[in-house]
């Protein structure tokens, strides 16, 4: 039996969708349309609504969101968020069991309604039951779930393992061995590649690309947009658009849409620019005098009734004259291209100087019992150094050790620097009531805050400064605890998965910003594109 071609798979239609919270407006005015057999990514800047939509679709808005506008989902519809929705006291074989439930049943329906297609009412719902489990390919689900589990390094653990007591990494795994196995007709995916190494990455994206249904998802992997997608939706404020028209859609991948993107920022500026002189020149002709219209001599005594007459004349001119000039003025302004407004900017050093050379790290024979084994490593101050590594093999744990926030079991650690600063991959703060401007003054001090304050850093938008930090996206709050890191401009900077929820702009700066830090910094990331141009150090740590 095989499986249902797209033509029989139905669309995610959304239009005009506003969502907004109190009065702050997330989403305003969006349409999107997803066919079977498209693989949608949405990019935006943090904040933008990249999660709220994927939320609104589901229906999962918190209940004090305005919605307004349609939304038309297959029936058949899952949702995988940044963090997995398992109960922490279920059991791993808890979480492929409800996966294979509905396979299972649908499966048994078949067959219990095949030995009753002598009866007339029977074959519509045979038919109907049969179509279902031919979706979701129902008769193969158990292979399939054998077979991710093994694929995602998931059967070395053990079946009646709690899901409270998974890392990130695996719980992610374990998500997507149910998705794998449920194959469902239309997927959403916030930030898939969060705390996934490679491999199963690589699982992923031969998971979606064979999907025959809808995808629509988000993701700060610029590889994977250009490996998955077949378009792109850009959630930001766009102006003139990739298309001149002010379109949001891209048909392609990331690296095709930067370029893109890039051009129509040049067009709209260029457009703007030639307006403003257009302009310029129309209100000067709204200005002229006579001189303009009739240059010359004045009147001589024995002419003046001439000149009188002539004067006339010149001044239903100038009339005229001004006249359309005022007109023109009015409708170019009324026409005219709104000013690209300046994006927010990545605008400080990520790094001090170091205080003197040498070795910034030093680390023999270090064990962190059950996380990490590092037999050696030593970093010169001022080196950039990428710990890369599968799930599981220490890389957080390293810049934990690192920073003195983790204890080595055994070994020898020694750090020559100055300030140390993580940026961890879930930053806490202790309030989550306080602004974004008051958490920051809190963590570096008020003094620190007025000589370096957190609109100087152009990392967080003046207009999320005065909000409470629980209303902040998790992109935005990433932002805001990278500010507090680099606000104490630290010699010795350790950064754990920096890409992830940021959006793909700042990413980009980021990145260059790292490449040109005169400090030590040390970096470990999953990320693909990051890891294919970086110029460092690099160590892979193993199991």
């Amino acid at each position: 039996m095989s499986a249902p071609s797209t033509a029989s798979l139905a669309p995610l239609v959304v239009r005009d969708l506003t969502v907004a919270f109190g009065r702050r407006t997330v989403l305003d005015g969006i349409d999107l349309i997803a066919q079977p057999g498209r693989r949608i990514g949405l990019i935006g800047e943090n904040g933008a609504g990249k999660s709220t939509l994927l939320r609104a679709v589901t229906g999962a808005l918190p209940e004090t969101a305005q919605v307004a506008g349609t939304i038309e989902r297959p029936a058949d519809l899952a949702f995988l968020t940044q963090e997995p929705p398992f109960d922490d006291r279920d059991t791993i074989a808890d979480v492929l069991a409800t996966a294979l439930r509905p396979l299972r049943d649908a499966v048994a329906k078949v067959e219990t309604l095949a030995d009753r297609l002598d009866e007339p009412a029977v074959a519509e719902e045979y038919a109907g039951a049969l179509e279902l489990a031919l979706a979701h390919d129902a008769w193969d689900a158990d292979r399939r779930a054998l077979l991710a589990a093994g694929q995602l390094g998931l059967d070395h653990l053990a079946q009646d393992r709690r899901v409270g007591a998974l890392s990130g990494g695996q719980r992610t795994r374990l998500a997507l061995a149910t998705l794998m196995t449920r194959r469902p007709q239309c997927l959403l995916l916030d930030e898939p590649t969060n705390h996934l190494d490679d491999e199963a990455v690589a699982l992923l994206v031969a998971f979606l690309r064979d999907l025959p249904g809808v995808v629509v998802l988000t993701s700060h992997d610029r590889v994977l947009l250009d490996e998955v997608c077949t378009d792109l939706v850009d959630l930001d404020p766009v102006g003139m658009g990739t298309d001149g028209r002010g379109g949001r859609r891209y048909g392609g991948g990331w690296t095709a849409y930067a370029e893109a993107r890039a051009a129509a920022r040049r067009r709209w500026e260029e457009s703007f620019a030639a307006q403003q002189e257009e302009l310029e020149r129309l209100r000067e002709a709204t200005r002229i005098d006579k001189s303009a219209v009739a240059p010359g001599r004045g009147p001589r005594d024995n002419d003046k009734f001439i000149h009188a007459f002539k004067g006339a004349n010149v001044d239903r001119a100038l009339a005229r004259r001004k006249r359309d000039a005022e007109r023109r003025l009015e409708e170019a302004e009324r026409t005219q291209v709104p000013k690209p407004p300046v994006p927010l900017r990545l605008a400080t050093g990520l790094t001090a100087l170091p205080a003197a050379g040498g070795r910034a790290v030093t680390v023999r024979d270090l064990t962190v019992e059950g996380r990490l084994r590092l037999p050696v490593l030593d970093l010169a101050a001022g080196g950039h150094l990428l710990v890369t590594g599968a799930n599981g093999t220490g890389k957080s744990t390293l810049l934990g050790v690192l920073s003195g926030r983790i204890a080595p079991t055994t070994g020898v650690v020694q750090v020559g620097a100055r300030r140390v600063a993580e940026l961890t991959q879930d930053p806490v703060f202790p309030d989550l009531t306080a602004s974004a401007h008051d958490a920051y003054t809190t963590a570096v001090g008020p003094d620190l805050a007025v000589r370096r304050p957190l609109r100087g850093l152009g990392l967080l938008h003046p207009r999320e400064h005065p909000k409470p930090v629980v209303l902040l996206s998790v992109g935005q709050r990433r932002r805001l605890a990278l500010a507090i890191a680099v606000a104490t401009e630290p010699d010795l900077l350790l950064l754990d998965e920096p890409t992830n929820h940021l959006s793909l702009s700042l990413v980009t700066e980021l990145e260059e910003a790292i490449g040109t830090s005169p400090g030590t910094v040390v970096v470990a990331s999953h990320d693909r594109w990051l890891r294919q141009r970086w110029e460092g150090e690099q160590v892979e740590l193993t199991r």
